[in-house]
């Protein structure tokens, strides 16, 4: 009895995390998705309506779901988040994998090093950082001075509003996230297997291949999923980097709760986008199941 209450007491706090910060503020959410605009504050109806002060009606609308599905807006909007979250966590991992691969196999002496190097950015605010992106790529920038002194362009580029800058500030801010899972599971790797493989006949690249690839995998998972969700809602990085034609659907977001103030259609975006991205999770805890057996 005391081991069933203990093990209660270590799993009872994560569950009340998720449940306080998690389950209650989504069932808002949800119950906001589903009713109507109106004016006042709040600006939406409730979902009981009381008819002669005795019966409760229960008033449930699709409707904001409806509209998400036929406005080109936002099937817009999702496709693009979509797009630049897909570009950027391949170009994520595409320089992560080197990094960590070559971070993995530094001398051990130096490895805590280069893992400082790596999470140093978060050492500076998140907004701070991307508002020196914002100084590097302007038209004015040190970008556009370097590539002027160099000879390499005669006139400056108009890089600084472009979904090009919105890919440097998504790559820049999320590599950190992709290098960290994929060190863990090539530090955690058995590099016999690829010296086994070498002393077989197996050619450098085929060794890389056929043992190290399929044996990083979930780190290679792990880290695009960390990349792809929280830039799929990325709000800051577009909202100062990108430019008007950068619509992404967090921005959508922000426009219809403080623009419009249209609180059950912005909800019904928030439900829908969530929605959205638990299906990367079910796919990740599915492949993890299936490599642990």
């Amino acid at each position: 009895m005391t081991g069933a209450r203990g093990r209660l007491l270590v799993i009872l706090p994560p569950y009340l995390w998720l449940a306080l910060f998690f389950a209650v503020p989504f069932l808002i959410i949800l119950k906001i998705s589903v009713a109507e605009t109106q004016l006042g504050v709040p600006p939406y109806t409730a979902l009981l309506a009381w008819t002669d002060g005795l019966v409760p009606q229960l008033r449930v609308s699709l409707a904001n779901y409806l509209i998400l599905v036929s406005d080109d807006l936002y099937i817009v909007a999702y496709l693009t988040s979509l797009k630049i979250a897909a570009v950027s966590t391949l170009i994520c991992l595409l320089i992560g994998y080197p990094m960590a691969y070559a971070i993995a196999r530094a001398p051990a002496g130096r490895r805590n090093g280069l893992l400082m190097l790596v999470v140093l950015p978060f050492w500076t605010s998140f907004l701070i950082r991307v508002y020196a992106w914002m100084a590097i790529l302007k038209t004015e920038g040190l970008l556009n001075a370097v590539l002027l002194w160099s000879g390499v362009i005669s006139e400056p580029l108009q890089i600084l509003e472009t979904d090009f800058a919105v890919y440097i500030g998504i790559v820049y801010s999320y590599l950190p996230f992709m290098v960290l899972p994929l060190y863990a599971t090539l530090e955690k790797m058995d590099h016999s297997l690829i010296e086994a493989a070498l002393d077989l006949g197996c050619k450098p690249f085929g060794a890389f291949v056929s043992v190290t690839l399929p044996l990083s995998l979930p780190g290679v998972i792990a880290g695009s999923m960390l990349v792809f969700i929280p830039a799929v809602g990325e709000f800051v990085i577009p909202d100062l980097l990108g430019g008007p034609d950068t619509l992404m659907i967090a921005k959508v977001l922000w426009s219809e709760f403080f623009d419009n103030r249209d609180w059950p259609v912005a909800s019904a975006i928030a439900v829908a986008m969530l929605v959205a991205l638990v299906l990367p999770f079910m796919l990740l805890q599915h492949f993890q199941k299936r490599t642990a057996e």
